[in-house]
């Protein structure tokens, strides 16, 4: 049944191609030899199976699965810095085995605007990583955001940016999306750890990323931009392909579930279609409507910074 069921899968990511072909291949077994093992009258060896899901990026955990019942991935705790900089790398980890191409959607139900905009060399990036390590790591010293100084890791988060940015995407946003941030900056400028300037300079750059934003869903058709006032939006993030997905379900800021059970992810998708049906794109609702949204965020982030003043 389990080979089956390996031999149906490979078949699926393979199309119009021999699955004898691509086996022996693969194998380096015969021709024979493959179509005993694809018409399951030989059995794969553990090897066999173990080197067929590595090459097509499949995870023998489905086939244990049931119903009510599967095997997930989880991701390593982040207390540090340099589990910080191992969450970048994993990440980009994950990108280099899925199936990258025209047909693959990301979908982000933005809870808060999502991290991968606030990987870059700015005042605005440091201070995110700065709220992250104090809210991650239950021992961290506050120290002033003046003295804190992150590892240099601006290689692995620009690529990373980079290769998300280049992906058709589809995020849900909603007036408290930025809301977080803003949260934030206030809190460390009232307990006097972050000194105003350095709180302005990270508005006016929040405020640029916004524009930024505002600007790809004008200008960008692989981007699409909708506004959910119905949903709790949650920070779950579902890269889907129709010959493997993957769900990223968090734990905690920068802790994930990682999902890749077909059914759970079809189930995924269908949820992620039901929340959009019940959204307004801004990319085709028009001027007035996408810079009403957006204007929202721009009057919160300037009166907050007419506050500190």
């Amino acid at each position: 049944m389990h080979q089956e069921a390996l031999l149906k899968e490979i078949r699926r990511r393979i199309g119009d191609k021999s699955l004898n072909d691509e086996i022996a291949n693969i194998l380096n077994i015969s021709y024979d030899a493959a179509h005993r093992r694809t018409s399951l009258k030989a059995k794969f060896s553990f090897e066999e199976a173990l080197e067929l899901a590595k090459y097509y990026q499949i995870s023998l955990d489905q086939f244990l699965s049931s119903d009510h019942q599967i095997l997930v991935k989880k991701t390593s705790a982040v207390t540090t810095t340099e589990d910080l900089q191992s969450f970048f790398q994993n990440n980009l980890s994950v990108f280099e085995n899925l199936p990258i191409s025209d047909k693959m959607t990301i979908y982000y139900s933005a809870k808060d605007i999502p991290f991968f905009y606030t990987l870059s060399d700015t005042l605005l990036s440091r201070f995110k990583i700065y709220v992250w390590m104090n809210l991650l790591n239950a021992k961290q010293v506050f120290i002033p955001f003046l003295q804190f100084s992150p590892p240099q890791f601006e290689a692995d988060t620009q690529k990373l940016r980079r290769i998300y940015e280049e992906q058709n995407v589809a995020e849900l946003w909603n007036d408290m999306t930025v809301s977080s941030i803003l949260q934030q900056v206030l809190f460390y400028y009232e307990t006097d750890l972050l000194k105003i300037n350095e709180a302005q300079i990270i508005l006016q750059e929040l405020r640029e990323l916004i524009e930024y934003i505002e600007q790809k869903t004008e200008n960008n058709p692989k981007f699409h931009l909708y506004e959910n006032e119905l949903m709790h939006l949650s920070n779950d993030i579902f890269f889907h392909h129709p010959q493997q997905s993957l769900f990223a379900l968090p734990t905690n800021m920068f802790g994930y579930i990682l999902i890749n059970d077909a059914k759970t992810c079809q189930e995924t998708l269908n949820y992620f279609e039901h929340q959009i049906k019940n959204s307004k794109s801004l990319n085709t609702s028009g001027n007035r409507d996408r810079k009403k949204f957006f204007n929202k965020m721009y009057e919160q982030i300037d009166q907050l910074k007419q506050n500190l003043s």
